[in-house]
């Protein structure tokens, strides 16, 4: 897996190269992000690493577009 590439301040696109925030840390199974939206003012959401397919340079590309991601990400890390 990509794991061992993905970095604090990486930034996370949906597959439709959206970008959807950026990355904070890993907790667990988990990608921790900070919404790259002002209007939430940086709200950290998490998202499991299985939905990660690719890291790019300074990018984490996702398995889902962008929307689908934000839908499926939760504001706790359970």
């Amino acid at each position: 897996m990509f794991v061992e590439q993905i970095r604090e301040g990486l930034q996370v696109v949906g597959s439709d190269e959206r970008p959807i925030g950026t990355v904070e840390a890993i907790v667990g199974q988990l990608l921790r992000i900070r919404d790259g939206d002002p209007a939430t003012e940086g709200s950290r959401h998490f998202l499991d690493l299985a939905f990660v397919v690719a890291v790019d340079g300074n990018r984490v590309r996702l398995l889902l577009p962008a929307a689908e991601a934000k839908e499926r990400w939760s504001a706790e890390s359970d």
